[in-house]
């Protein structure tokens, strides 16, 4: 597996793959058992990945169970990303629950015992609350990186905004954010502003949930609609695109979700990797394997674009007649 810098900010190296551990355990009636996420573990391992991305609302703290068993003599080894917001807590009070510093407090030190750990390498508030102020998120951050029970800090689901704000007033080091074939709002304002801050880009659900795969057409299930007798239905775009996968993935001897993975890759980010079978991890992991064409990435750029809006389309247009 490849390394490279995680953002501009830090010198720390990444693997380019980063292990999404949402699915370890199985409190929340679906995931993976923990032996079969401790295998994961260690073929993500094996495979040279070095940083996991996981949360304390992740399978109600079971997930974090997981990796902090899994990390025994071996911690210093691997990088962690952990977050917070909603709590492990099936109905957590209202004083546990959201971005304020009682919380993150709470929050912070209950990852430390579950992950058998004395600091986090990457901490994130998970979602933006919409009440706790932008100060209090900061001072809390900066408290716990002074006591040394983070190294680096985050943000994950919060408007742009909110992110160029913080990171202009802290020291922000990265920001995770959904991103792949059929979400790709992030280009208005994500991902120049990632870029000019140095923030280190994690890009969550790289098939979609699976839509890319093109396993729902087959009638499989999976997240989407896992528990749900919905009928699973492509708009025109959709099914444009993963046809386009099926296509090159003929083209190169790969799958479409292989494909759609390696284009996520192409974009010097780091997509997480999720899987509740060994076998669907180690059949994702070969897409960083993948080396896609000049054209396929062209093709597939045109076919996901999405309208940048204004000011941009605004901008372009006054810059081009210069």
């Amino acid at each position: 597996m490849n390394y490279k810098l995680f953002g501009a900010n830090t010198g720390l190296y990444a693997s380019e793959v980063v292990l999404g551990a949402s699915n370890f355990g199985t409190r929340k009636g679906y995931g993976a058992t923990p032996e079969e996420s401790t295998k994961i573990l260690s073929a993500y391992q094996e495979a040279g990945g070095n940083i996991i991305d996981i949360s304390d609302l992740y399978q109600l703290g079971e997930a974090e169970e997981i990796v902090g068993g899994f990390l025994k003599n071996k911690r210093n080894d691997f990088i962690i990303c952990s977050k917070y917001t909603k709590s492990s807590e099936v109905n957590p009070a209202i004083s546990n629950y959201g971005n304020h510093r009682k919380s993150m407090k709470q929050a912070v030190e209950t990852s430390l015992k579950r992950l058998k750990t004395e600091y986090i390498d990457i901490y994130m508030p998970h979602f933006d609350d919409g009440k706790t102020p932008m100060y209090e998120i900061i001072r809390g951050l900066e408290d716990l990186v002074k006591e040394g029970k983070v190294l680096y800090t985050g943000l994950t689901n919060f408007p742009a905004w909110k992110v160029a704000s913080i990171a202009s007033l802290t020291n922000l080091t990265a920001l995770q954010i959904e991103y792949n074939l059929l979400q790709r709002t992030a280009d208005r304002e994500f991902l120049p502003m990632a870029e000019e801050f140095g923030l280190a880009t994690m890009m969550y659900s790289p098939l979609a949930g699976g839509v890319l795969t093109g396993k729902y057409r087959n009638g499989e299930s999976g997240r989407i609609n896992l528990g749900s007798d919905a009928e699973y239905k492509e708009d025109q775009k959709t099914k444009t695109i993963i046809d386009k996968l099926i296509a090159i993935g003929k083209e190169i001897n790969a799958t479409a979700g292989q494909v759609a993975f390696a284009w996520v890759l192409s974009k010097n980010a780091f997509p997480l990797i999720g899987a509740r079978k060994i076998s669907h991890f180690q059949e994702s992991l070969k897409a960083a394997h993948i080396k896609l064409t000049e054209e396929h990435i062209i093709d597939l750029d045109n076919l996901s674009k999405v309208a940048l809006g204004y000011p941009h389309d605004l901008l372009a247009t006054v810059r081009n007649a210069t």
